[in-house]
């Protein structure tokens, strides 16, 4: 594709073929040496334990322009580690750290001219994903293992970028509280594919799940984390073995008190102590910061700092992270790798 075909200020969050994916195969105990490949389609087994028993896990990370035109990825060290706990949940290879770093860098360099200009608000979204392949039927892991990751260019996760929407507390579980919640695992997603519809049917953005045990305390907002700015200027964030550890959501917790100079707390953030917070919003790599304006609890419907203004502390930790992940602002050290 040519790079001028694409409208870079109207980016959506939708599947667009770029150029080349990097391509690994696991057999008899090792990873082979991996490679580019044009080919998007992928070609396995009927008896592939991806399709049959859930055995695939995936991680979502960004490519950066810089102004000077250089490219940042944003700690993608983190989401090899995240995803190698992943692979430890599925009992599926571990993909060493730097093969994975080295991986993504190979596919940001191959597809170097659709990784939108910098000022646009675009980045390119790098999809690395394990499935299990090979001829099989039993329940138990799988004999072969595909690894890969393609990328694309994508907008604002949320329509509309960083404006407040509304979101309604779902009375289905996101995950067990002894499950795979803390996993990035396609079974998770695919769970949580009706109550989304539910919440869309209605014209909300999306859902927030509660504690699976005792539904009385938030835990994630659709596929993204929960935060909130309480009166005494704290950030909080749920704690529990059933959240995915998003690597946006300590990010900010570090920037809110190493650069705010907030206190932050992973703690329990009960759903009837709402009016503790001044501003909330969502939080992941593909929604990046999403305002909360109000949720939908039953009959109740609470409003934190405005249904059409983004609140300042929001703002603030939006410019903060961005700023740094585009370069515009000195990084933590350890943060940002050049491509």
């Amino acid at each position: 594709m040519n790079e001028a075909k694409i409208d870079w200020d109207n980016l959506g969050f939708d599947y667009i073929k770029t150029d080349e994916r990097y391509l690994s195969y696991w057999k008899d105990g090792q990873w082979d040496n991996g490679k580019l490949v044009t080919d998007n389609q992928v070609h396995i087994s009927e008896g592939s334990t991806a399709l049959h028993y859930g055995q695939t896990c995936f991680e979502g990370l960004k490519a950066y322009r810089c102004r000077d035109g250089s490219i940042n990825l944003f700690r993608p060290d983190e989401n090899a580690k995240r995803m190698q706990a992943s692979c430890r949940r599925l009992l599926m290879p571990e993909i060493p750290v730097e093969t994975f770093i080295n991986a993504c860098k190979q596919v940001v360099k191959a597809n170097e001219h659709f990784v939108p200009p910098y000022g646009s608000g675009g980045t390119l979204y790098l999809r690395p994903y394990m499935i299990g392949i090979g001829d099989n039927i039993g329940v138990h892991a799988a004999p072969e293992y595909l690894f890969s990751i393609f990328c694309m260019p994508v907008g604002a996760y949320f329509k509309g970028g960083i404006v407040p929407t509304n979101f309604i507390v779902s009375t289905y579980d996101r995950a067990a509280g002894n499950g795979t919640g803390a996993a990035k695992v396609g079974g998770n997603y695919g769970g949580s594919l009706l109550p989304g519809k539910e919440a869309h049917d209605r014209e909300f953005s999306d859902c927030i799940y509660l504690d699976p045990q005792t539904h009385t305390k938030i835990e994630e907002v659709g596929s993204a984390n929960f935060f909130g700015i309480t009166k005494e200027n704290q950030f909080v964030t749920p704690i529990s073995p059933s959240i995915l550890p998003s690597i946006t959501k300590y990010s900010l917790l570090y920037l809110a008190e190493n650069r705010l100079g907030l206190e932050a707390i992973e703690g329990d953030v009960y759903l009837d102590q709402l009016n503790q917070f001044k501003e909330a919003g969502a939080c992941g790599t593909a929604a990046v910061i999403s305002p909360i304006a109000g949720i939908q609890a039953g009959a109740d419907f609470h409003v934190f700092y405005s249904e059409t203004e983004v609140g300042p502390v929001t703002q603030r930790l939006y410019e903060e992270l961005t700023g740094i992940q585009f370069g515009d602002i000195e990084s933590p050290a350890g943060w940002v790798m050049k491509v």
